[in-house]
């Protein structure tokens, strides 16, 4: 079975930089980036979106 080389990696690469463009890679890497944060943090159980959540309605009924 053959193994890929630098020289294919980059052809590859080059392929892909035709098809989707540079704008498109950067915003695609970016999602995954942020998806792959979120599954850790899920993996971690830190939910700070619900604790920031709570906070704001405790402050709120305080307030009235």
């Amino acid at each position: 079975m053959p193994s890929i080389g630098p020289t294919e990696l980059i052809i590859v690469l080059v392929i892909v930089l035709v098809l989707f463009g540079v704008g498109r890679i950067s915003k695609i890497a970016g999602e995954m980036g942020s998806g792959i944060r979120a599954f850790k943090d899920g993996l971690k159980g830190e939910d700070e979106e619900g604790d920031e959540k709570e906070t704001g309605d405790t402050e709120e009924s305080n307030k009235d």
